[in-house]
């Protein structure tokens, strides 16, 4: 212990005997935290090192850095504007180029001073984050003093800023990381270090928490950014008692249904009724949004229920995806343009008959493609709120369980890319990224190749029996959405492998007959 680096910190102690009463729960990610939390200064690089932030690169034409830690996202832009901020400080940075270049606004150079405290906290030797703890080696120890002063060592295995650990690294940051990302090797030379205040085994639901506090009740950052930056956010049940997470899935929704919409490839691309205009016959940004609600973006809800993709817990850790918007919104167009792509290989009856009835390829007046009468006719349910709806569950059901059962791991897509900014880069990179996700991506196809399989005229197609004609009126009125799901899921457990398998599950869960 004598060979590795210390530091000394402040044990600052904050503990009430009235919060002994509260609820401290390890299955929630509320254990009991220690009573106090340190604090002390760090060089800048070590922190960022320690923490796994590491410089950026252009490695596939997107900043990036080995691991983020648990749940967080990153924005290089924010972290480029703190980069550029430390070197010159302000007004400098808010000039344009042209007058820094000129020579003639030099005297606006200033210190760019740093003096809020980066949180963070030091994992115990007994936390886990997504299977895996801290190597031995690589722990951060606490030695306690006799005159209130703690000594940190560092890890025994820690050598200098590129250091990389065996398995997780020792400290999460809380609030701080873009900071912390501003530092690269295009800072100028000198002494850097950075106040921290660092808790020692904080649960993670603490440091959501804590991110909240700092970051959203004063209201310096939107709260729809703020589930995309600390994902655990989106289930924690002490903000459902206000309307945070409403705000967020109704936002969320809305956001992602105008993503369906611009993205050119998208099969929703400018066919969504996104002004609720009447006579048009494409559903309505409104039915989108409540049909998301009711799926990707819902919370769970208990026995007989199957929880949101986007909005509940997953996994043998219990946390919520880490996926963000633009993650979010490409796993939906990725999903629709399997389908599409499956409908229009096929010749099934119903099919054939909805093509029949019409061009059997209607030429869009503007856009120089062709629509598929079987996949966007007026005629087929997918272009109906209850046929939007009957998708968005089966493709949430059943990935929702393959993920909980460890099936398929969807956070193996995650922290693949950096937000540019840009929301349809973002999300054409996301796609890019997603083509390679084997497990995904053949699961996807599976299933939509079974979806395919269904019967999916309205019962207003001229050319339907009697009986095909109120076999599906069942479909109308809100029953119809809990009908059509069980039509499907039914229909999905014929399927051979595990598309049946999953199917066979949902309806057990769903308790489905």
């Amino acid at each position: 212990m004598e060979n590795q680096k210390k530091i000394h910190a402040i044990k600052v102690y904050q503990w009430l005997n009235e919060w002994e009463k509260y609820e401290f729960d390890s299955k929630t990610h509320r254990s009991k935290p220690e009573p106090y939390f340190l604090i002390f200064s760090m060089d800048a690089n070590e922190l960022r090192s320690l923490s796994g932030i590491y410089q950026r690169t252009t490695k596939d034409g997107l900043q990036r850095s080995l691991d983020l830690g648990i749940q967080r996202r990153h924005d290089p832009e924010r972290s480029k504007v703190i980069h550029d901020f430390i070197q010159s400080g302000y007004p400098w940075t808010e000039i344009s180029k042209s007058k820094r270049d000129s020579g003639k606004y030099d005297d606006l150079r200033k210190p760019g001073w740093l003096p809020t405290a980066i949180v963070v906290n030091i994992l115990k030797p007994d936390q886990v984050r997504r299977g895996l703890g801290v190597a031995e080696k690589d722990l951060i120890t606490l030695e306690a003093t006799e005159n209130a002063i703690t000594k940190i060592h560092l890890p025994q295995s820690y050598t200098d800023k590129d250091w990389q650990p065996a398995q997780r690294h020792p400290i999460e940051i809380i609030d701080g990381q873009h900071r912390l990302f501003a530092f690269d090797e295009n800072l100028p030379d000198g002494r850097f270090e950075l106040p921290v205040v660092a808790f020692y085994g904080l649960d993670i639901s603490w440091q959501a928490y804590l991110f909240w506090t700092i970051n959203i009740t004063p209201k310096r950052i939107n709260p729809s950014m703020a589930f995309d930056l600390y994902p655990l956010l989106r289930t924690e049940d002490w903000l459902e008692k206000f309307e945070g997470p409403v705000v967020y899935r109704q936002t969320r929704a809305q956001e992602l249904v105008e993503a369906l919409w611009s993205f050119p490839t998208s099969p929703w691309y400018q066919r969504i009724n996104m002004l609720g205009e009447t006579g048009q016959k494409t559903v309505s940004q409104a039915a989108w949004i409540h049909s998301l609600l009711a799926t990707f973006v819902k919370a769970w809800e208990g026995r007989g229920s199957i929880g949101g993709l986007y909005g509940a817990k997953i996994g043998s850790d219990d946390t919520v995806l880490s996926w963000d918007g633009a993650q979010q919104a490409a796993f939906l167009i990725f999903a629709w343009q399997l389908l599409a792509h499956e409908i229009k290989s096929i010749n099934y009856d119903w099919a054939s008959t909805l093509r029949a009835s019409g061009h059997q390829m209607v030429l869009l007046q503007d856009e120089g493609k062709f629509e598929d009468l079987a996949f966007s006719g007026g005629d087929t349910l997918l272009n109906t709120d209850q046929g939007v709806r009957g998708v968005l569950y089966l493709v949430n059901d059943m990935f929702y369980l393959q993920a909980i059962h460890h099936q398929i791991d969807l956070e193996s897509w995650g922290y693949k890319q950096e937000l540019t900014g840009n929301l349809l880069e973002d999300i054409a990179k996301a796609l890019e990224l997603l083509e390679s996700e084997e497990q995904i991506k053949n699961f996807m196809s599976a299933l939509a190749k079974g979806l395919a399989k269904f019967d999916w005229r309205t019962a207003n197609f001229a050319s339907l029996s009697v009986e095909e004609r109120t076999a599906k009126l069942v479909f109308r009125g809100s029953g119809g959405y809990k009908e059509l799901r069980r039509q499907l899921l039914k229909l999905l457990t014929l399927e051979p492998g595990e598309i049946g398998k999953t199917a066979q599950l949902v309806m057990k869960t769903l308790r489905y007959k």
